[in-house]
């Protein structure tokens, strides 16, 4: 008995379907198309039956040079060269395929290998596709004007997939590494075959009655038309449209559309995109939070720079109109004028005595003893006069410093508190001035009233100008020394 080995089997698989189908032509509905960047197409043809899958390289793809093919010498109509199928080719499209039956021994598997291709038209699923894509947008539900915006760094998720599919895991996986901690409510369903329809729209309906979520994530991994077939039917469509939650589809693969992803309010390339939107990079929020602490601490610094500087000149402003300021320098200035004084009237006897010593000894040499006897009765009587003058003239300017003394104490606004008076003055708000009359105030103002131990804050109920102290009391303050 001859065992053989894989390749044994596999080159005469590969010899006998050559061998039996040299060339032939098959008829079918593209699905699964790939463009690799190497120019090759890769697709399947299929029937409601079977599916064949079919190779189109690059060299094959040449269109017609005077509208003759090189190959069969057939005459091509203008417009549909083979370089153009080629690059309008599109899943749903039907299409005539010639080509040779061969099999890919690295996967075992047997494909055809196309040479011509020609179009027949768009298959069912398409034709169907296309119908619905006309009577949804003539519903207006497509209208960019209605869908909604996804909710900034959403921390409640409504997901919609089949739990053991691979959109699960990229779209979970993500959501572990980006943003902050959300809780994510999976809804199963499956996301292909004939139950799928229903099964989406209850579970976006169930995510919309509940409202848990902040957004409804509908996602699925790519695939034919056919496979994704579910997300294009009217059932879903609609549950999309009326959820009161905003919905965000990843149905497929950056080429695939879906009439769920035409209405959702976003639309993801992929179940792994739909991830990166609705979440930042960890590595981003931290540098934000940063870049905000940094900000927060720099305006903070500002602030109390800014706070400082009023609070200074507010001080400095204080010391020089307050009522305290004012009387140190009064008191100053007295204090001054007192030591002048003290000092001229020391001085003045002083130089008296002199000059009358210096007068006596003139007298004596230019004159007689009787002469300067009469000389010192006239000086003892001058100086008899001018200790009377001086005696006066101190008199005077003490009478004149104890005046100043008591006008400069009735100056005082606090001296009248050890009596029982209050002095009244406006609110800081209006300014902190001392109320004189009562047309000063008007009802409701705050006021503050000050007395010997403290102060109490008051509000104004009513104002009745003339009803006052009696008209002997009503005199007006004196002006300030």
């Amino acid at each position: 008995m001859h065992i053989f080995t894989v390749r044994e089997i596999t080159d005469r698989v590969k010899n006998l379907l050559e061998t039996e189908f040299p060339f032939l032509w098959v008829r079918g509905q593209v699905s699964n198309l790939s463009r690799p960047s190497s120019g090759h197409l890769y697709f399947a043809l299929k029937d409601n039956d079977a599916l064949i899958n079919v190779v189109w390289f690059r060299g094959s793809q040449r269109g017609a040079d005077d509208g003759v093919d090189q190959l069969t010498g057939e005459i091509v109509e203008e417009g549909v060269s083979a370089a153009e199928l080629a690059d309008g080719l599109e899943n749903g499209q039907e299409i005539l395929v010639g080509g040779m039956i061969n099999v890919y021994p690295p996967r075992g598997v047997y494909q055809l290998r196309a040479e011509l291709v020609q179009p027949v038209g768009l298959g069912e699923l398409h034709l169907r596709f296309e119908a619905l894509k006309k009577k949804f947008a003539a519903r207006g539900w497509f209208d960019q004007d209605r869908k909604r915006p996804l909710p900034a760094r959403p921390t409640r998720i409504a997901l919609i997939t089949a739990p053991d599919s691979a959109a699960y895991a990229d779209f979970t996986t993500l959501a572990a590494k980006r943003g902050l901690p959300a809780r994510i409510r999976v809804y199963a369903s499956p996301v292909q075959g004939e139950e799928a329809p229903k099964a989406l729209a209850r579970a976006i309906r169930a995510a919309g009655r509940q409202r848990f979520a902040q957004v409804v994530v509908l996602i699925r991994g790519g695939g034919s038309l056919e496979d994704l077939w579910a997300f294009n039917t009217e059932e879903v469509a609609r549950a999309v449209y009326e959820s009161p939650i905003p919905v965000l589809a990843g149905v497929g693969h950056e080429v695939d559309h879906s009439i769920a992803d035409m209405i959702a309010d976003v639309r993801a390339a992929t179940p792994s995109h739909a991830a990166q939107l609705l979440w930042p990079e960890r590595a981003q929020l931290m540098q934000e939070t940063d870049e905000l602490e940094f900000r927060l601490l720099g305006a903070i610094t500002r602030r109390m720079d800014s706070l400082e500087t009023t609070l200074a000149q507010q001080e400095r402003g204080l010391a020089w109109l307050s009522p305290a300021s004012r009387l140190a320098e009064r008191e100053q200035r007295l204090s001054s004028l007192l030591n002048r004084l003290q000092t001229a009237g020391a001085l003045i006897p002083q130089r008296i005595d002199a000059q009358l010593c210096r007068i006596e000894d003139r007298l004596f040499r230019a004159n007689g003893q009787e002469r300067v006897e009469r000389l010192e009765y006239l000086v003892d009587g001058l100086a008899d006069r001018l200790s009377r003058g001086g005696t006066y003239a101190l008199g005077h300017c003490a009478a004149v410093i104890n005046s100043l003394e008591a006008r400069l104490a009735g100056a005082d606004p606090t001296a009248p508190l050890n009596r029982g008076f209050a002095l009244v003055r406006a609110t800081e708000q209006d300014g902190g001035r001392f109320i004189r009359a009562a047309g000063d105030v008007q009802a409701g103002n705050c006021l503050e009233i000050i007395f010997r131990d403290g102060a109490v804050d008051a509000t104004a109920q009513q104002v009745r100008p003339g009803e006052g102290l009696p008209a002997a009391y009503g005199t007006e303050p004196e002006d300030e020394a």
